[in-house]
């Protein structure tokens, strides 16, 4: 499942600002997108993923990709961070 990796991960962003600026400074591996996350918002953050050649993972729900990072509330991004 996709999101093993993200749960195991000893570092991470949660959330599409921190990890916008962390594509931003090529310190990702991977991002998670939630598929139900308001287009307008996670929008510029795919454009840049896909600019700068970096995996998109999209996940059904918010809820579950806040889950996976370990938080009680929604997520419409995420990701892993290069160690």
């Amino acid at each position: 499942m996709p999101l093993e990796k993200l749960r195991s991960a000893r570092k991470r962003t949660i959330g599409t600002k921190q990890t916008q600026k962390a594509v931003e400074k090529d310190a990702v591996n991977q991002v998670y997108i939630a598929r139900d996350a308001d287009a307008q918002i996670t929008r510029s953050l795919e454009s840049l993923c896909k600019e700068k050649g970096i995996e998109i993972i999209y996940i059904d729900a918010m809820e579950v990709l806040g889950k996976a990072c370990g938080i009680d509330v929604g997520s419409a991004s995420a990701a892993i961070l290069v160690e």
